[in-house]
């Protein structure tokens, strides 16, 4: 009988017969093996508290949260006084790029901008190219992700017209949810046949997310100026042309959809104070069928910046008025939207400069949502603990992702230490995006991310990245 050899190890047991080669033993123990760190003063927002406290991270996992720690092995020490650590923000719409658009970013450089803005796990959308509506190319984003991210990733599962045995496939454990466009889209993603939406929503027993434009009155609108001004329609009418009709019209008969099927619909980037009315702040969010997401720039900007930042700020769905962003602002703080995001969709500068016709709609934002949201609670708009919240506590609970979004003894440590008093303005030389432009050019923040730590590894300290481990794919507790 063989002789077993046990290795304690990372919470687990490794066994191994006498006969295997120890040097796999040291491969194992360098693959897990990260330096310890204790994590002294910082003001921590966590669960609706902020004390001061020191966070002790062993392994990819807190180990110890408390006052005044003096843990036995301590590899490193980061001075946390005068700064607020708060859970790395989980942003759960975002556009990368890879595979087929590289030109415009790549999962690595976005991962990295993500990072440094304080982002610790991602959650992509399928409309790459090619698609990711095959179990085949959503694995193969896994594997990119895997050896090139510096975040922790998971991706979206892309439904079409004509793929609903393909969705049935999807593990729910391992991804994070299906997305459906019930408005317009890149490719052939635009799902608006009745009959495929009614099988969607009556057998998915994932989280669908949708995207919510009506796309026939979008066209109608949209040709309506062309033959006022040709191509080149004044970017101030995208507002019209995506319109709050053509926002309620679809968001209303998704959540008609989900409320006849019992299907678990999450409604993303919500841009109208009218949509506000379809959901619900009675209920616990664990408990919630229907939720919703807000996104940065649909609070910070309106209507009037189109005037400075044309394209720059063309997004659908559309920026709309002051009104509505402020609407938006208050429904995340009553509970009405659940999640606050970024849909980070960037494109080169090239393509943003043209007509309105051709410029696309997107851009980079995932560097600049912690710093945006910061702004806001200095305005007085929002606490730190509602914005730590909807950030990172809330989309960990609505897709039920495993042991992450909160600042708990054995979850893993994804960790962001946020200074205060450092202010930035976000210029040419600071911008991480592969595009190299933000929307935000110009804007000086009070704020910023000094130190961010993804699975106990510290991935981005002071202006410098550690790029030796990778992120890890998100696990779902379902």
């Amino acid at each position: 009988m063989n002789l077993l050899v046990y290795i304690f190890y990372k919470r687990r047991f490794l066994f191994l017969s006498s006969g295997c080669i120890f040097a796999k033993i040291l491969v194992e123990l360098k693959v897990y093996q990260m330096k310890s760190i204790l994590i002294k003063n910082a003001s921590v927002v966590n669960e609706g508290t902020i004390e001061v406290k020191d966070v002790f991270v062993v392994d990819g996992f807190i180990n110890q949260i408390g006052q005044d720690l003096s843990p036995e092995n301590v590899e490193q020490t980061i001075d946390g006084t005068g700064k607020y650590l708060l859970p790395g923000v989980i942003d759960d719409q975002v556009h990368f790029r890879e595979p087929g658009l590289t030109h415009k970013a790549h999962i690595a450089s976005e991962a990295k901008a993500a990072v440094a803005g304080g982002v610790t796990s991602f959650m992509e959308m399928p409309n790459t190219k090619p698609p990711t509506t095959t179990i085949e190319k959503l694995e193969e984003k896994f594997t990119i992700a895997a050896n090139t991210s510096l975040a922790n990733y998971s991706f979206f599962f892309g439904a079409t017209n004509d793929n609903i045995d393909e969705v049935l496939k999807v593990d729910k454990e391992n991804v994070c949810g299906v997305k459906v466009f019930m408005g317009s889209s890149t490719g052939n993603m635009l799902v608006d046949n009745e009959k495929t939406l009614s099988e969607l929503f009556s057998k998915c027993k994932m989280i669908i997310a949708s995207h919510c434009e009506d796309d026939p009155m979008i066209k109608e609108n949209q040709d309506k100026y062309v033959e006022e001004f040709g191509e080149d329609i004044p970017i101030k009418y995208h507002p019209k042309i995506r319109s709050e009709e053509a926002c309620y019209s679809s968001s209303s008969k998704a959540v008609a959809l989900a409320k006849k099927h019992g299907a678990r619909l999450h409604i993303l980037h919500i841009s109208t104070a009218k949509e506000l009315e379809l959901f619900d702040n009675n209920i616990p969010l664990s408990e919630k069928k229907i939720t919703s997401e807000a996104c940065v720039h649909h609070m910070w900007f309106n209507d009037k910046d189109y005037e400075t930042k044309g394209t720059l700020i063309k997004w659908n769905p559309a920026v709309k008025t002051a009104e509505d962003g402020k609407a938006i602002l208050e429904a995340v703080i009553d509970d009405r939207i659940d999640v606050i995001a970024t849909d980070h969709a960037p494109h080169t500068l090239e393509e943003k400069d043209n007509v309105y016709t051709k410029a696309p709609s997107g851009g980079p934002l995932v560097q600049h949502s912690l710093q945006v949201m910061f702004e806001f609670y200095k305005q007085g708009k929002i606490s730190l603990e509602k914005m730590v919240e909807k950030m990172s506590h809330n989309p960990a609970i609505l897709f039920e992702v495993e042991k992450r979004g909160y600042i708990r003894e054995g979850y893993w440590a994804d960790l962001v230490l946020f200074d205060p008093n450092a202010s930035q303005t976000v210029a040419k030389d600071n911008i991480l995006y592969q595009c190299g432009w933000s929307p935000f050019e110009g804007t000086t923040f009070s704020g910023k991310v000094s130190h961010t730590i993804v699975s106990g590894h510290l991935a981005y300290a002071d202006g410098e990245f550690d790029e030796s481990v990778k992120g890890k794919r998100l696990k779902f507790d379902r």
